[in-house]
């Protein structure tokens, strides 16, 4: 299995500055890994849709993970970047799809198309606890959350219980290697409403996010704006049809310090 190494230099590069990155900015160039990742014969037509308000390419070039990673997708729901990435990585890497049981019963039907006929047979799959998610020490090259760390903080009494965000933070700190990439997308709350909106709206106030991911042994070094939507009501509920798949989404880039 080779090892992934992000080197000192590298590092101190990402460190020295949080940059933003505009839509666009020669990431999905035609040839690269990340457009044959997502071109890749075989994926769903729902998925292809989906593509062009997602902007995979450009998000995980930006997130800058390579063949040969393993990366951990953190309640990956029904798998749409897990598939993308098990591509991305290759025979030498390793994808890991995270749910606990209600992530997995909520993506039961899109679980249940994707890996049909024995699909993606290299793509680990895994239904477990919040609080105990086998992840290991040092295991990771990457991980990423896609409109889900906002959930969290979400409740919804036996159908989604109450997670302890702080350990769970803490899991994927221990699971990541030093240095290894944190990918964060989620839709954007009204600022200065912390985790408030979590429950309600499905959203979370970025700058709370920040604070609450880097208080955990993580360091934001970039942040993408490729899915920033100004126009987005953002005191509405995600599924709402005026703003659903048009959200205002952060994506942030952090490393394990």
């Amino acid at each position: 299995m080779r090892r992934i190494r992000i080197t000192v230099a590298s590092t101190l590069l990402l460190v020295a500055a949080v940059v933003a990155v505009p839509a666009g900015a020669g990431f999905s160039q035609p040839g690269t890994s990340y457009t044959r990742a997502v071109s890749a014969p075989g994926r769903s037509d729902k998925d292809r849709e989906r593509d062009a308000r997602e902007h995979p390419a450009e998000v995980l070039a930006f997130a800058g993970f390579k063949p040969g990673m393993h990366i951990a997708d953190l309640f990956g729901g029904g798998g749409y970047y897990s598939e993308i990435i098990d591509r991305l990585v290759g025979p030498d890497g390793k994808v890991v799809l995270v749910n606990n049981p209600p992530y997995a019963a909520f993506a039961k039907d899109d679980l249940e198309a994707r890996f049909k006929d024995g699909r993606l047979a290299r793509l680990e799959r895994r239904v477990v606890p919040s609080e105990d998610m086998q992840l290991g020490s040092g295991t990771f090259d990457g991980a990423l959350f896609v409109m889900s760390y906002h959930d969290l903080y979400f409740e919804h009494g036996a159908d989604f219980p109450k997670i302890d965000a702080a350990q769970f933070l803490e899991q994927v700190h221990q699971a990541l290697k030093p240095g290894g990439r944190l990918l964060v997308v989620d839709h954007a709350a009204i600022g200065g409403t912390g985790h408030s909106a979590a429950g309600t709206l499905h959203r979370i106030d970025e700058e709370f996010a920040i604070r609450d991911i880097e208080s955990h042994g993580f360091r934001l070094v970039g942040r993408f704006k490729g899915l920033r939507n100004a126009a987005d009501d953002h005191g509405k509920l995600v599924f709402d049809p005026a703003v659903r798949g048009h959200t205002d989404r952060f994506v942030h880039l952090y490393v394990r310090r």
